[in-house]
């Protein structure tokens, strides 16, 4: 971090930071790597996600990943692209207990996104994220997807992109870009 200042102003520059994301895809269903959900756990479609339960949602699962491009939308813009008729948002649950969060968005050219996917930092490395993906790919399948694809990128888990291999993802594009992170 840089302090520079003039006249009593004080401003701060965050380090650029260089990351890699990488994109991967699953042409088919088949391909699928399949694992069942652990007993006891339920993924939910939220219709009508309220914009503060999302928000805490994307807070909680993305905040150690530094997301941050949700928090600079307005909540008028964030409830538009949530009421979009081909957009999904799915809640893994544990009783009461929320342990992670996906959303789905379906394009025009027949794919679907997983635009987002996460666990709860409590829920990570507990063997039901494999079980989670697998659901999630189920529904991008069943809203009638031409292939689903994601993108990772280095400042995610460091197992990310393993995982999501593991389960029959295949990368097919990287690209590099630099970015501000906060302290």
């Amino acid at each position: 971090m840089v302090l520079s200042g003039e006249a009593g102003i004080v401003s701060y520059t965050m380090p650029l930071v260089s990351v890699t994301r990488t994109y991967l895809r699953l042409k088919s269903h088949a391909q699928l790597a399949a694992r069942p959900l652990p007993p006891g756990l339920t993924v939910r479609h939220l219709a009508d996600c309220p914009v503060a339960l999302y928000r805490a949602m994307y807070a909680e699962v993305g905040g150690p990943w530094h997301w941050l491009d949700r928090n600079a939308w307005p909540d008028d813009m964030l409830a538009a692209q949530l009421a979009k008729p081909g957009v999904r948002v799915l809640r893994l649950e544990q009783g009461e207990a929320v342990l992670g969060y996906a959303e789905l968005e379906r394009h025009s050219d027949g794919a679907v996104e997983i635009a987002y996917f996460g666990l709860v930092p409590d829920a990570i490395g507990v063997g039901i994220g494999k079980g989670f993906l697998t659901a999630v790919v189920d529904e991008a399948f069943a809203l009638g997807a031409t292939h689903v694809w994601l993108h990772t990128c280095t400042l995610d888990h460091p197992h990310a992109r393993r995982s999501y291999e593991a389960r029959g993802f295949v990368a097919y594009l990287q690209e590099t870009y630099e970015a501000d992170l906060p302290d």
